[in-house]
C-alpha cells in the first residue's frame, strides 16, 4: 500500500479550523440540552411539523432524482454549449435568496397567477398546501441531484460504454448496467444533500405556504412564542436528523465504492 507523503502543517491547520468552525455551533447546542429535555421540548405541534417536513421533502426529492438523474446522464454527453447553459439555468434556484425564491414561486404558483390559478381550478391548490411546501422544497433544492449527476457521469470512464455499444448493448442497458452504477456512490451523494436542504428550508416555505407547518417554520414558531430554550429542542433534533442521514449517505456511499 503507498503512503501519501505529508503535505506540510498548513493544509491539515485549514482543515481543522474549518471543520471547529462547522462544529462549534453544534456541539454547543449538544451541550446546552440533554437528549432527556430535547425529546420532551418536542411537543406534537412539533412532531406534526416533522411529519409535514418529511413527508414534503421526500417527495420533493423524489421527484428530483427521478429528473435531475436523467438529466444529468444527458447533460454530461451534451454539446459544451449546452451543458454549460444547462448548468447555469440549474444553478440560478441556489443563488437565490430565499425568500426571493419564495416570492418567485409565489409569482408562478398563487391563486393569482395564471397556471396557480389554472392548478387551483382542478383542485390543485398550491399556497397555504403540502403541495405548496414541497414546490418550495423543490425548487431549492432539485438542482443539487442534476448537478452532481452531471459531474458524476461525465467523470465516467467513456471506453467502458463503448466497448458495450460494440458489442450491442442498447442505451438504456449501458445507463442502468454501467454508467448508473459507476456514478451511485457521487449520486448518493448528491440525493442526501438535496434531501437536507429540502428538509432545511425556510424562507421559501414560509412564503409559499406558512401552513401547513413545517420543521423550520416551527423552529421560528418557537423561538418567537417561547424562547431560545424551546427553540433548541428542535435545533437537536435537525442535529439528530442530520447526523442519521449523512451516516447513512457515508455508509452507502462506501459500500457502493468497495
Amino acid at each position: 500500500m503507498m503512503v501519501r507523503p505529508f503535505p506540510g502543517p498548513l493544509f491539515p491547520a485549514a482543515a481543522l479550523l474549518l471543520v471547529a468552525a462547522a462544529a462549534a455551533p453544534v456541539a454547543a447546542v449538544l451541550a446546552a440540552m440533554s437528549p432527556h429535555d430535547a425529546f420532551a421540548g418536542f411537543t406534537a405541534g412539533a412532531q406534526d411539523a416533522l411529519r409535514v417536513s418529511a413527508s414534503a421533502s421526500l417527495g420533493a426529492t423524489a421527484v428530483a432524482t427521478l429528473l435531475g438523474v436523467p438529466a444529468g446522464y444527458y447533460l454530461a454527453r451534451a454539446p459544451r454549449a449546452l451543458q454549460a447553459l444547462a448548468v447555469f439555468a440549474l444553478a440560478l434556484p441556489l443563488a437565490f435568496p430565499p425568500v426571493a425564491s419564495g416570492l418567485m414561486l409565489l409569482n408562478l404558483l398563487g391563486t393569482r397567477a395564471p397556471l396557480g390559478a389554472f392548478l387551483a381550478a382542478h383542485g390543485l391548490t398550491v399556497p397555504d398546501s403540502l403541495l405548496g411546501v414541497a414546490a418550495a422544497e423543490f425548487f431549492v433544492s432539485g438542482s443539487f441531484i442534476a448537478i452532481a449527476a452531471t459531474a458524476a457521469f461525465a467523470a465516467s470512464d467513456p471506453i467502458v460504454e463503448d466497448a458495450a455499444r460494440t458489442l450491442g448493448a442498447s442505451e438504456w442497458r449501458i445507463f442502468t448496467r454501467i454508467a448508473l452504477p459507476n456514478a451511485a456512490g457521487s449520486l448518493a451523494a448528491g440525493i442526501a444533500f438535496a434531501w437536507l436542504r429540502a428538509i432545511g428550508e425556510y424562507g421559501a416555505t414560509s412564503i409559499v405556504a406558512f401552513h401547513p407547518t413545517s420543521l423550520p417554520v416551527a423552529l421560528y414558531v418557537a423561538l418567537s412564542a417561547s424562547g431560545v430554550r424551546a427553540a433548541l429542542a428542535l435545533c437537536y433534533g435537525f442535529i439528530v436528523l442530520v447526523a442519521a442521514v449523512l451516516t447513512a449517505a457515508w455508509i452507502l456511499r462506501r459500500r457502493v465504492v468497495w
